[in-house]
């Protein structure tokens, strides 16, 4: 009983002694931080107290595209606390290939009634991908935040790490140490965070007269399987600096160079983004761009939290700086002829 108390307090933000009054149904708790406790207990998978098992905590869809790579449970780890302390019990829908979609997830949804759905790395970011189902939400007036660069038309607030900043911190990092030939590894052409990402690249290249050719920039699926294949490509046209859209990207980029007997950093450098999980334990530990996921995940939570109490909030995008992270897995470029078509910049 002690460790369960010690646990919920620790969850909700709150005393022991509160938790405790709210068990046993003592008075002196308002009503946001007795919602916060019983959904805290739900969350954490503990029964409520036999009095309290008829009343029903808010529901909220939380909606991740995967659980593999280590930033998805990153932020529902966030969301979910940030949500807990609002009263509100998260619902996690994690797609999985040939599986549940999105827009099944959004149906089962609605028939429990959820109070409001957010959405990290879904559907809402690939141009060509289909979008039904946000409109139902949106015809349903059921409010939605969405984590991360959206399609333009959907009008859901959202909160998202800036990608240009993300992008400019990795590039200027690659050639303060003289790389020239840099590359990119990002997602499919139609998704959002890719799009602002090599859009940044190119405004950076130009500005110094220098361009960022087609062939430099590599396609893939985001996978550590993807990244590899997409890295070696890079690597036949003498890639020396890798930028990638993730760190599962920037994985493969490295297994990719090691395939081909090269050193990550002696012979290629490579910059992950999002800094999720275990990036410091990788060898070499890897260079990343990290996303303020604490700040982000608290901020979707309470744009959320006042739409679910009745008021409007802007359609607006909320950016949040990143920052780069650097660790080993950049370094000089290996000595080599320059071809005359490019400079630092």
């Amino acid at each position: 009983m002690t460790r369960r108390l010690a646990q919920v307090a620790q969850k909700v933000g709150v005393s022991e002694a509160t938790v405790s009054r709210v068990l046993n149904g003592k008075p002196g708790v308002s009503d946001s931080t007795r919602q916060a406790v019983l959904s805290a207990l739900d969350v954490l998978g503990y029964e409520r107290p036999t009095q309290l098992r008829g009343e029903r905590a808010r529901l909220v869809g939380l909606v991740l595209p995967e659980l593999q790579n280590p930033i998805f449970p990153a932020f529902a780890e966030v969301v979910g606390g940030a949500l807990a302390q609002q009263g509100l019990t998260p619902v996690l829908c994690t797609q999985t290939k040939g599986g549940v979609s999105e827009a099944d997830y959004v149906e089962l949804l609605l028939q429990q009634q959820v109070s409001g759905v957010v959405f990290a790395g879904g559907l809402y970011a690939q141009a060509d991908a289909p979008h039904d189902h946000y409109k139902v939400l949106a015809d349903r007036k059921i409010p939605v935040v969405l984590i991360n660069a959206a399609i333009a038309r959907l009008g859901f607030p959202g909160v998202s790490c800036d990608d240009s900043v993300a992008v400019e911190q990795a590039w200027r990092h690659l050639v303060s140490l003289g790389h020239e030939r840099i590359g990119f590894v990002l997602g499919p052409a139609d998704h959002v965070p890719s799009q602002r990402k090599l859009a940044a690249a190119r405004t950076l290249a130009a500005r110094s007269g220098v361009s960022v050719p087609d062939e430099w920039v590599a396609r893939a699926m985001f996978s550590l399987e993807g990244g590899q294949a997409a890295a070696t490509r890079l690597l036949d046209l003498g890639i020396t600096g890798i930028i990638c859209a993730s760190d599962p990207l920037a994985l493969g980029a490295v297994r990719a160079a090691r395939r081909r007997g090269l050193s990550v950093p002696g012979d290629v450098s490579v910059v992950g983004y999002d800094d999720s999980a275990f990036m410091n334990c990788t060898e070499p530990p890897l260079t990343t761009v990290r996303q303020p996921i604490e700040a982000m995940g608290r901020a979707a939570v309470e744009l959320l939290s006042v739409q679910i109490g009745g008021r409007t909030v802007p359609s607006d995008e909320l950016l949040f700086e990143p920052e780069l992270v650097v660790r080993g897995s950049t370094a000089r470029p290996p000595r080599q002829e320059n071809d005359g078509n490019f400079r630092q910049l």
